[in-house]
């Protein structure tokens, strides 16, 4: 098989300053080498993958659903979920548990895009 893995995944945001709190003092991500590119974003180090963020004025236009887990995400393996939950509300971003009762949350970051958090073990 010629595909080994994700390298990254990319999103589009629309206002880079308040989605970099969300990625950094929220999910605890660190910048990482962007190289040259012709329009603005971010690039983050997940583990061995990367999340490219791209700043778009289309960000966040997908149709909202029921459920995020029906919807087009991201999902991210955490350590302490619990404590995630906890950083995440606290900040006022509102989190949904799985409908099969997995130790998972999605949430939404600035723009819109879903993320699902899978805690450990």
């Amino acid at each position: 098989m010629s595909v080994m893995g994700i390298h990254h995944a990319s999103v589009l945001v629309r206002d880079l300053k308040a989605s970099t709190t969300f990625y950094e003092k929220l999910l605890g991500l660190s910048p990482c080498e962007r190289p040259g590119k012709p329009f603005d974003g971010l690039w983050y180090q997940a583990g061995e993958q990367q999340i490219h963020l791209i700043v778009s004025a289309r960000a966040g236009t997908e149709a909202d659903q029921d459920y995020p887990g029906t919807q087009r995400h991201i999902a991210l393996r955490v350590r302490d979920l619990a404590g995630l939950r906890e950083r995440l509300q606290a900040a006022g971003v509102s989190c949904t548990g799985s409908r099969s009762g997995r130790p998972v949350l999605f949430c939404h970051d600035p723009d819109g895009n879903v993320f699902e958090l899978i805690g450990e073990g």
